[in-house]
């Protein structure tokens, strides 16, 4: 599967000069990866809907870990890791290299059939020799049913229906959209979320709501164009009724 970087502003960036300023400082820094596992076995793969939602909830599982946060033992490479850009890459694992990388420390979030392994990020060029040997590209998932309309009390990340990208490039855009999503929230919401096993949906948005999400003010992914796509808007991130309320749009 396939690696990506977000260019999203972080909080506190109002202006444009000073994401241009921060974007300049983020490229300054040592660059960090966030190493997402997902256990796609021949004889039965997980569907691509499942697998990109259960990859955006291992993100959530890693930043709200306690070991990310204070002085946990993951705290300062999570901190280096979003000083810079905002790396991830999904890898792909199974039978006897799905059970070494989940030796390694680590979450492993499950979804319906999907199981990701996340863990706490490393030097770009600084992979585990267990994670380093893993396939990058070469695996595509796909939905036997296309998935139903998302639930009105969850998040939803909506992707731009106008790419085409593999399913490791899909799953870390959602990472990165959940990521977006987290930064937006306050202390009482992003606990609700979390106790409720960070519920969201993954969908593709209508060709006609694109336009609509991309300047609506939700926090919005731009992919620096490395892999895959050129650069520019893949993943918006639309609050719930009641986990993760960001706004919403407006809709007939």
């Amino acid at each position: 599967m396939t690696s990506t970087e977000t260019a999203g502003q972080q909080p506190g960036n109002s202006s444009a000069s000073a994401f241009t300023q921060a974007a300049n400082d983020r490229d300054a820094a040592p660059q960090f990866v966030l190493p997402l596992v997902a256990r796609i076995e021949k004889s039965d793969p997980p569907a691509r809907t499942d697998a990109l939602e259960t990859a955006a909830r291992a993100v959530l599982a890693l930043l709200s870990d306690e070991r990310s946060a204070g002085d946990g033992e993951w705290a300062a490479a999570v901190r280096d890791w979003q000083d810079a850009r905002i790396r991830k890459v999904v890898r792909r694992a199974r039978g006897a290299e799905w059970r070494r990388a989940g030796a390694l420390p680590g979450i492993t979030v499950t979804g319906a059939r999907a199981e990701v392994r996340v863990f706490p990020p490393v030097p770009l060029d600084g992979w585990p020799k267990e994670l380093a040997r893993l396939q990058v590209s070469g695996t595509e998932l796909d939905d036997p049913e296309p998935p139903g309309p998302p639930a009105a009390d969850r998040p939803v990340l909506w992707l731009n229906p106008g790419l085409e990208m593999s399913a490791g490039k899909e799953m870390a855009q959602a990472g990165h959209a959940a990521q977006l999503a987290w930064w937006e929230l306050s202390d009482a919401d992003r606990a609700a979320w979390r106790a409720a096993g960070f519920p969201l949906s993954v969908r593709s948005a209508a060709a006609a709501e694109w336009e609509t999400l991309t300047h609506s003010g939700l926090p919005v992914v731009h992919d620096a164009g490395f892999t895959e796509i050129a650069p520019g808007e893949t993943v918006v991130a639309e609050g719930g009724d009641r986990f993760c309320p960001l706004p919403r749009i407006r809709r007939p």
